[in-house]
């Protein structure tokens, strides 16, 4: 919980609630732990009465509305139902992506080729001195 801060900030920070509470910091710091362990039984007891009336064993990490209905609503059928639509766009998308990545992987192969093929080193190779021309590449629209 502390660990951003170094021995000096908690010192400093010891010698404030002295200075404040005086006298009474021991029995601040006892009401203020006891008003935590309080709270843990208060979260201890709502999952249980929880798990009591829903009819199976739920934890404090399944309150999560996506987690809630992923592990007690839906079945497994169901939930690969669900993402099977997903997952076919989402490969679509992942494949498409890789293509124009390798494209432009290619441009750069076939730029620094023109570029480190010239004698000059201000201007250009073009296609016909120099490298040669990188063959040209199917669009899109040929392919769809």
């Amino acid at each position: 919980m502390f660990e951003n801060l170094n021995w000096w900030e908690i010192g400093a920070l010891l010698l404030l609630a002295l200075l404040i509470f005086g006298d009474r910091l021991p029995t601040v710091i006892n009401d203020g732990l006891r008003m935590v362990r309080n709270l843990r039984n208060m979260a201890r007891n709502a999952t249980g009465d929880l798990s009591r009336e829903l009819g199976t064993d739920i934890q404090l990490e399944d309150l999560h509305p996506k987690a809630f209905i992923r592990k007690h609503l839906l079945s497994e059928e169901d939930e690969q139902a669900l993402r099977k639509p997903l997952q076919s766009m989402y490969d679509n998308l992942r494949s498409d992506v890789t293509g124009v990545h390798d494209n432009l992987k290619d441009v750069a192969k076939a730029a620094d080729l023109r570029t480190t093929g010239n004698t000059g080193g201000t201007r250009p190779a073009t296609a016909t001195g120099g490298a040669p021309a990188p063959a040209p590449r199917p669009s899109y629209d040929d392919a769809t």
